[in-house]
């Protein structure tokens, strides 16, 4: 049976990140697994519960959380960042695993994946991406905007663009789309 337990973790500023860990089986020599969701995602999605669930299967470790401002994370997601979100990224590799690690990134995770692996080349056993997307906030979001969105982001600092999901319009920051740049 594997354990797993939810945890919280305290970053400098303050702000908690939330992640689920599941041990490791005695005398499993395999690396673990870390997936990193994406944009305005959290780890009770589909992607991160179905890697959850094939890592249980094979009685490997598993780490699943939320970035700053997502999901049971502390903080607004406006004040997010791609570098404040790999930073968090950063911190649950350091305190949540051992040993190797095979990073999964869903969409922006892929980019967040991709920097953690860049910051701990040493702990990354692999790495795997889904629908990558670490030019998404230059392709996908700023090239996207209309003349009206420009103005409206150099004025107020933010937009808000449509989902395509239940959840309402995504807040678009100035500082998310330089800070990515």
């Amino acid at each position: 049976m594997i354990r797993q337990r939810e945890h919280s973790l305290e970053r400098p500023d303050g702000a908690s990140v939330a992640y689920v860990a599941s041990a490791r089986q005695a005398g499993d020599r395999r690396p673990g697994v870390v997936f990193c969701g994406g944009f305005v995602s959290d780890m009770s999605g589909t992607k991160a519960n179905h890697f959850e669930a094939v890592c249980h299967r094979r009685g490997q470790a598993y780490v699943r959380f939320d970035y700053f401002g997502h999901g049971q994370s502390t903080g607004r997601f406006e004040d997010g960042t791609i570098g404040r979100w790999a930073e968090d990224a950063i911190a649950v590799l350091d305190a949540a695993t051992e040993g190797p690690q095979i990073l999964v990134g869903s969409s922006m995770g892929g980019w967040i994946a991709a920097l953690l692996a860049l910051a701990r080349p040493q702990r990354i056993a692999g790495l795997v991406t889904v629908a990558a997307a670490p030019d998404m906030t230059e392709v996908l979001l700023d090239q996207q905007f209309s003349d009206e969105q420009r103005a409206t982001l150099a004025a107020d600092g933010v937009i808000h663009v449509p989902s395509g999901y239940d959840d309402g319009p995504y807040p678009i920051t100035a500082a998310l789309l330089e800070e990515g740049r």
